[in-house]
């Protein structure tokens, strides 16, 4: 009888943790999918990837933390821009390649202690680099509020149509966000793309010819990377952003649950992780990986610190991952839709760069702090460009070069 009841009480919690992992994933599923169809991947690849990356993640770290990896916002500039210039595939190498930078910073963690990163890539690089991914966008976003291509060279729908939708979905992202209680204010993307989407349907520009055709249950588009040097050095010093953005998220999830993750498992394991996840989501045509910190705040309001929760998320992320019609129906989200909420998604990064500048509390008029600071910015947003042969260095991947190789040689001031 006692046996009995012992399995039957264990087999509730494993449906309760289900669904505690399957409330997880929808407080992510809005910026994890976002990504994706951004930048032209396979919104059911991303979560296949997402899952699987979290998997990895709770290997490398014994399962000792409760945080979620998905599409990283970092990766969207090189990714539009790369899929223009080299497709796909080549795009790709140079995300696997991407997890090289946490991994380097792995070992250097081991070896120097967590201290390093802020030795190496301080907040006068960072800060600045995390700006230019969010201002090198807005012009994107702003083409697709208004009805247009990325590029701004094609119109697809009505310029006042466009508008409407737009504005409306960033309204109510807006409204989520800032006045939304409880689980509504950790999905405040999601909430502008479910309002946006209903607008569209209101408006009729809604496509449903893709969904209609896909099958109910179909294997991910599964893409794999080719080999492509340049795509490699332009997206390589990018993961800088991010991976200074995982020590915050640590640290962050950490003060939620009262545990030094810093200490156990070690910021070397959870960076590593990261970065592994990174790798492989890319290596079958997903995008990079990081940590979420809309998770972090489901976290903390639901006070559920089990990180086995965050395993039925990533297991719900892959089945998911294999309903055909689930990634068609995302894709059939109208342009407008999404420029609306990339106008506040885009901004939110160069904030969150500039807030590192602040909270650093550095004297930017200083003579090596306002090089850096200037150089990156100019070099970052201006479209600077070094070529050698079919070598291009250019954008964002020269700007963050730039700022860790001018922090290294610069000697700092005297005190």
């Amino acid at each position: 009888m006692s046996d009995t009841n012992h399995s039957s009480t264990e087999y509730s919690f494993r449906i309760k943790d289900s669904l505690l992992g399957a409330q997880m994933l929808f407080v992510a599923f809005g910026a994890l999918v976002l990504v994706p169809l951004l930048t032209g991947l396979d919104p059911n690849v991303a979560l296949f990837t997402a899952g699987a990356g979290t998997l990895i993640f709770q290997v490398i770290t014994k399962g000792k933390v409760p945080v979620f990896l998905a599409s990283s916002f970092a990766f969207i500039p090189p990714m539009i821009y790369g899929v223009k210039t080299w497709g796909i595939p080549g795009t790709l190498c140079g995300l696997c390649a991407s997890g090289i930078v946490y991994v380097i910073l792995s070992f250097l963690i081991r070896w120097q202690g967590s201290g390093v990163v802020k030795k190496v890539l301080p907040p006068v690089v960072t800060g600045p680099v995390i700006m230019v991914i969010g201002l090198i966008l807005s012009p994107v976003a702003v083409h697709m509020a208004m009805g247009k291509t990325g590029d701004g060279s094609a119109v697809l729908f009505p310029e006042k149509i466009a508008m409407t939708i737009s504005l409306v979905s960033l309204a109510a992202t807006i409204i989520s966000f800032i006045f939304g209680k409880g689980i509504i204010k950790l999905i405040p993307i999601l909430c502008g793309v479910v309002t946006g989407y209903i607008l569209s349907l209101i408006f009729g520009i809604v496509d449903f010819s893709m969904v209609a055709k896909a099958s109910w249950f179909d294997m991910p588009n599964f893409i794999l990377p080719e080999w492509n040097a340049q795509a490699v050095f332009y997206i390589l010093p990018i993961a800088i952003a991010p991976a200074i953005e995982h020590v915050g998220d640590v640290l962050a999830i950490g003060g939620v649950t009262g545990k030094d993750y810093v200490k156990d498992p070690g910021l070397e394991n959870t960076i590593l992780g990261d970065g592994l996840a990174s790798s492989f989501a890319a290596f079958l045509g997903g995008p990079p990986n990081t940590t979420y910190s809309e998770v972090t705040g489901a976290v903390a309001l639901t006070r559920v610190f089990n990180p086995a929760i965050m395993t039925w998320a990533a297991l719900t992320a892959i089945v998911l991952a294999f309903i055909g019609k689930l990634g068609a129906f995302l894709q059939s989200i109208p342009t407008p839709v999404m420029g609306g909420i990339m106008l506040l998604l885009f901004g939110a990064i160069m904030v969150v760069g500039l807030n590192i500048l602040a909270q650093s509390g550095e004297d930017l008029t200083k003579p090596r702090n306002l090089t850096i600071v200037a150089l990156i910015l100019v070099f970052g947003i201006g479209g600077m460009s070094f070529s050698a042969g079919e070598f291009t260095l250019q954008g964002i991947g020269l700007a963050g070069i730039l700022g860790v190789a001018m922090n290294l040689i610069l000697p700092k001031e005297k005190v």
